[in-house]
């Protein structure tokens, strides 16, 4: 009797440490924004370093799209350390680049206290030239950095056979406005592109016979996908840009800052008005498949948000991916994934933390 007391004891212990260890899986919505997607960078860095987390769905846009394949390469090649290691060399890659950039500013410079409320002469006259001249003229060998970038960070072909994660990056169909989401099976150096492509900047992208823009104009990022096609019931969305912002804007470069911002949200709130209905029609006796809708009716929602970081970068600080920007918006990040982990992490698997529909009205 002794023997299987103890026997007992060591099976419980075992299941209780077992249960202490168990990864809680999860989709990754990554918003596009620029050089501000360090803040996603840091968000990742503090999720992976944390290890209780199984990754399942990763959907991302633009600087998203970029983290999502960092993310993605990472895993597959060396596990949670390698994709961290993966997204530092990522960015600092992007920092490298910016060095030659004409945009480049100090952090000191970008911040809003530090005098940088305006945008910089250069930022300036690069939007005037974008506004007279298309970049068909201004860069008509249409070079783009982040290109050489991916492509000596990312091995595409080895992500496309061997991503640990189901992938799905938007794109902007020139044609028709559509949202193109391309799947991990499809994924390309050209695919990011599309999907980080402004056309203020950089000539559509082609993919097949179809040409594609920055897919923040028509999903920023993707929900659907996550929650119609991924094993893992929450998603946690990670919002560069606020939903809402109570200050006017009065001067030039705040209302067209102001205007982008507006303009890559619309996307998301759609989605999140669309999910909020599936809801409430299933709510109602609504059938549309049994199993879809109970992934609707299942699915629970988390957010991380960086306005409370961004809030004193001065426009244009989003061009100018400086090093020492970044390395405050990575830490930032991680600030605020501490932060959620600690409050949120008992909650995942069982509740939403966040109302986006409420969040978005």
């Amino acid at each position: 009797m002794a023997n299987l007391s103890r026997i007992t004891g060591a099976l419980r212990k075992a299941a209780a440490l077992g249960g202490a260890t168990r990864q809680k899986p999860l989709n990754l919505a990554l918003q596009g924004g620029g050089a501000h997607g360090a803040f996603t960078w840091g968000v990742l860095d503090r999720l992976l370093e944390d290890g209780r987390f199984r990754f399942d769905g990763v959907s991302g846009t633009s600087a998203g799209a970029v983290n999502a394949v960092g993310f993605a390469a990472g895993l597959s090649e060396g596990g949670p350390e390698g994709a961290r290691a993966k997204l530092e060399t990522l960015w600092r890659a992007v920092s490298e680049k910016g060095q030659l950039s004409p945009l480049k500013s100090s952090l000191s410079a970008l911040s809003q206290e530090g005098g940088g409320r305006n945008w910089s002469t250069s930022h300036v006259m690069f939007d005037l030239m974008t506004r007279v001249l298309s970049p068909y003229q201004l860069n008509p060998l249409d070079v783009n950095p982040l290109r050489d970038v991916l492509e000596e960070a990312i091995d595409f072909k080895r992500l496309r056979r061997t991503s640990p994660v189901s992938l799905h990056i938007a794109a902007t169909d020139v044609a028709n406005g559509a949202a193109r989401i391309f799947t991990e099976k499809e994924i390309s150096v050209d695919v990011v592109l599309a999907s980080a492509c402004l056309p203020q900047i950089h000539q559509a992208v082609k993919i097949g016979r179809r040409h594609y823009w920055d897919g923040g104009y028509s999903a920023n990022p993707a929900l659907l996908p996550l929650v119609r096609d991924c094993r893992a019931e929450d998603t946690l969305l990670v919002q560069i840009d606020p939903s809402t912002e109570k200050d006017l804007p009065t001067r030039s470069s705040e209302i067209f800052d102001r205007l982008n911002r507006v303009t890559f949200n619309a996307p998301l709130q759609r989605e999140i008005e669309m999910i909020h209905m599936c809801r409430e029609m299933a709510g109602e006796g609504f059938t549309f498949g049994s199993r879809r809708r109970g992934r609707f009716q299942r699915h629970r929602f988390h957010r991380i948000e960086a306005a409370r970081y961004t809030r004193d970068l001065a426009p244009g600080s989003k061009m100018s991916p400086d090093w020492e920007l970044l390395c405050y918006l990575r830490d930032s990040g991680r600030t605020a994934a501490r932060n959620w982990v600690k409050k949120c992490f008992p909650e995942v698997g069982a509740r939403s933390t966040v109302d986006l529909a409420e969040a978005f009205a």
